[in-house]
Formats: C-alpha cells, sequence, structure tokens
C-alpha cells in the first residue's frame, strides 16, 4: 500500500520564487557582510604587510598581538586612552544619551498629551521643527555654551546638550494618544494622581516604544564623533569613535600606521550596536508598528 502523504511530500512543486527571494537575500548579506571580514582579515596581518601588500586571502598571526594592543595599549602621551577606557566613555556616552532622551521625551509628550495645555500643539510644533536644527547647525553656540558652564571634558557635558530629542517627543506623543481614555477615567476614579498614572500605568505600557526608542538613541549616541571632538581634549576621555581617529592620524606622519590596531578597534566599534539591535529586535518592530493598546 502506497503511503498518500510521502507521495503528496514528494510531489510539490519547488516554488522558485522563495528560493529567488532567500538567494537574493543571502547574496546581499554576504555582499555587505565582505567589508568587515576585509578589514578582519587585515586585523591578522603585520602593518608592514598591509602596506605593501594590501588585503589579502590569506589569515595571519598577528590577531593576538593587536587585540592586546588595541584593548590596553595607550595610542597618546597620557597613557589613559586604551581601548578599554575608550569602550566605558562609549557605553556612558550611549546609555546616557539613549536614558536621558527617553525620560525627557516621555515627560514632554506626557504633558502634551495629558496636561490639557493651551497652546499644547504649537509647543508640540515647536518641538517638532528642532529636527530642521541637527547638531552641526548649532555646534559653536553649543559648544559656547558648554565652555561657559565649566563642562568641557566632562560625561555630563558630553550627554546633557544633546538628550533634548523631538524624535522621541514625537513617537511618545503618538503612542500616548492611542491609550484608551476609559483607562484614564478609571485610573481617575482609583485616585492615581499624574504621578502615579504616569509610573505606574503608562511607563509599563510603552515598554515596547521604550525600547525602539533605546536602539535608536543608544546607536545614534555610540556613534557620535563631532560633539565628542569638540567637547573632549583630554585622552582620558576619548569614546572609541575618537580614539579611532587618533589612531590613524598617523597616517600623515611618518611613523608606521597601525591598520591592525585600528580595524580592530572599529570591528570592537561594531559589535555593541549590533548585539543591541540583535537583543531588541522583536520589541524594536513592536514598538514602531504597534498603535492600538
Amino acid at each position: 500500500m502506497v503511503d498518500i502523504s510521502v507521495t503528496r511530500t514528494a510531489r510539490r512543486p519547488i516554488r522558485w520564487t522563495v528560493l529567488l527571494d532567500h538567494a537574493v537575500l543571502i547574496a546581499g548579506s554576504l555582499f555587505m557582510l565582505l567589508p568587515l571580514l576585509i578589514v578582519l582579515q587585515t586585523t591578522t596581518m603585520p602593518d608592514t604587510d598591509i602596506i605593501q601588500h594590501g588585503p589579502q586571502l590569506k589569515i595571519g598571526d598577528q590577531f593576538d598581538e593587536n587585540l592586546q594592543k588595541a584593548m590596553v595599549q595607550a595610542s597618546g602621551f597620557s597613557g589613559e586612552n586604551t581601548g578599554l577606557r575608550m569602550m566605558l566613555n562609549s557605553f556612558i556616552l550611549g546609555l546616557g544619551f539613549a536614558f536621558g532622551k527617553i525620560v525627557l521625551g516621555m515627560m514632554a509628550a506626557y504633558a502634551l498629551v495629558y496636561f490639557r495645555l493651551r497652546f499644547a500643539t504649537i509647543a508640540f510644533w515647536l518641538i517638532f521643527t528642532t529636527l530642521l536644527l541637527p547638531l552641526e547647525v548649532r555646534i559653536l553656540p553649543s559648544y559656547k555654551v558648554v565652555q561657559n558652564l565649566g563642562m568641557l571634558n566632562t560625561y555630563h557635558g558630553l550627554i546633557v546638550p544633546l538628550i533634548a530629542s523631538a524624535t522621541a517627543t514625537f513617537f511618545f506623543r503618538q503612542f500616548f494618544r492611542s491609550v484608551p481614555e476609559e483607562l484614564v477615567e478609571a485610573a481617575r476614579i482609583d485616585g492615581a494622581g499624574p504621578v502615579k498614572f504616569f509610573v505606574d500605568i503608562l511607563v509599563p505600557l510603552s515598554q515596547t516604544m521604550i525600547a525602539a526608542m533605546f536602539i535608536i538613541m543608544f546607536v545614534y549616541g555610540w556613534n557620535q564623533y563631532l560633539w565628542p571632538t569638540m567637547i573632549t581634549t583630554e585622552e582620558s576621555m576619548y569614546t572609541l569613535v575618537r580614539g579611532i581617529k587618533q589612531i590613524t592620524q598617523v597616517l600623515e606622519g611618518a611613523a608606521v600606521p597601525e591598520f591592525g590596531r585600528s580595524n580592530l578597534l572599529a570591528i570592537i566599534a561594531v559589535v555593541p550596536p549590533v548585539a543591541i539591535v540583535i537583543f531588541f529586535q522583536s520589541w524594536f518592530v513592536k514598538g514602531l508598528t504597534e498603535s492600538d493598546k
């Protein structure tokens, strides 16, 4: 007796469109990973070989040495801008940047939606128009203010001037407007004040939106280059992106460029944002797509 299920499985037609879609995705992924693989290969080669022959297909034996130099060896004069120190500074900047923007964005959106201000709509659009004034446009007055406040070469000087976020305010405002009015009335009947309603109800409901904003703001803060370059002059305050530029500046001198060390630091700089995106991927999608609560 012939097994009908086996026969049907064996005769199932090949879905060429699905195979083509996956082939395109795989090819695109490999194309995106190719530069990283080339950079990774250069971290295993001596710097002189890279200068003479460029990227090669073979794998060298200098990875451990370059890793040691990248993480614990300082490139400046003070001996304080090691890879570990620069990673710590980048984490402080990224986390402070993300949490600061989320907290201020949530409080601003909460006030605009629930406090029934007379000019709330005008205030929101004034906040939203600040997207037309990025950091590069207001870099000189921002630097002057930070300098007058004595915040150069400090963590709060790196974080505080950048944490006001029209993007976070916009997304949290749209999310808070989707919260049912019945929930607000029920909280008011139960005696919940503005602070209790915000902390006990809105914040737990906003977890997916908070995760989505955290990804965006952490990656943006981690990759900041212009502002840390302006604010930090002490090597102990260099971020990872700033420190990589410091190492590659040797290209302009007579010394041998440390390609292996700088490329390894570049790969290390990529890992935390990628890990954050992968870890919060499902929350990121829900936070940006879910609107009915």
